[in-house]
């Protein structure tokens, strides 16, 4: 949750999880005074355990730290005990990445943000090659578990600009190792995804700070992709706002096989704990996903026929 100051401030999901800062002067990771966003709980059938995970800031610098961090506990809502921080990555290339781009490239350091020669050097690695040893950046999360138990979590990296994919350990507490890029130097935040007749769909919002805007979708045939890009699943009015929202989940409904409520937040930028959520039915005209407006609804939409 952006600007959070309490872990439990954006965590819908577990239901009201109880989660305790540390006391400022600490010295923790999670000392009051530090940033935590987009809390996402998981279970681990292996373990017994709820596993969440965060996006975390340190006190004191901003954006800079740019972490994904792991809290457990017994019960969805808590307490959860503060494990770890991390950056994933540290000292691995991901999946496909061509021998070409493990070495810097001459005068890659004075290009010009924005210009169609800097996005070329981002989306062959320029980033990617600046994070490898200290581990690349992690902001915006989501976690994601497959049908065979194996969890992924996806964030927003190299400044915001392209979106990694890294699988998780088998108890979910940590990285496996594996991990590849998706949308190199596409600008992309606020991942969200779903499986559905075996194929697996991104949804994603661009980068404008508090201000909504339009939603993208992907599709890939592989976790690992290539993932490719189709249209805005919103329509309708306010389509260009995703409805005033932002993707932060995309929840299967328990007991209806390809049913999904797609779940954004409203941000509230002068008050972030006044920030709400809105949930919607997730529809798909063939590959698309599709979002429209209702005000009011019930999982009996669900049972109704779907394409």
């Amino acid at each position: 949750m952006k600007k959070a100051i309490l872990l439990l401030a954006g965590l819908a999901l577990a239901g009201g999880a109880q989660a305790q800062l540390a006391p400022a002067g600490s010295g923790s990771e999670i000392e009051q005074g530090c940033i935590l966003e987009r809390p996402k709980v998981v279970f681990n059938k292996l373990t017994g355990k709820y596993v969440m995970w965060f996006h975390l800031e340190l006190k004191g610098r901003g954006y800079a730290a740019a972490r994904t961090a792991v809290a457990i506990s017994d019960k969805a809502t808590g307490p959860y005990r503060y494990v770890r921080s991390y950056r994933p990555g540290a000292g691995q290339w991901p999946l496909g990445f061509k021998e070409a781009w493990k070495q810097p490239v001459a005068g890659e350091k004075e290009l010009k943000w924005w210009t169609p020669a800097w996005r070329t050097a981002v989306a062959e690695g320029l980033f990617v090659r600046r994070d490898f040893e200290p581990g690349q950046m992690a902001r915006d999360m989501t976690i994601f578990v497959d049908d065979d138990g194996k969890a992924y979590n996806i964030h927003a990296s190299e400044d915001n600009l392209t979106l990694h994919l890294s699988e998780l350990t088998a108890d979910y507490q940590g990285f496996a190792g594996r991990w590849n890029t998706i949308a190199p130097a596409g600008h992309n935040e606020a991942p969200a995804l779903c499986k559905r007749g075996g194929k697996y769909y991104l949804i994603t919002s661009g980068c404008t700070g508090w201000a909504p805007n339009a939603a993208r979708s992907f599709v890939a045939t592989s976790i690992w992709g290539p993932w490719q890009p189709l249209a805005n699943p919103a329509v309708g009015a306010d389509a260009d706002s995703t409805f005033h929202s932002q993707s932060t989940y995309i929840l299967p409904v328990a007991g209806k096989p390809n049913a999904f409520i797609f779940m954004a937040d409203r941000w509230v930028p002068k008050n972030p704990i006044d920030g709400g959520y809105i949930w919607l039915p997730l529809t798909f005209e063939g590959d698309q996903p599709r979002l429209r407006w209702v005000g009011r609804w019930t999982l009996g939409v669900f049972d109704q026929p779907r394409p």
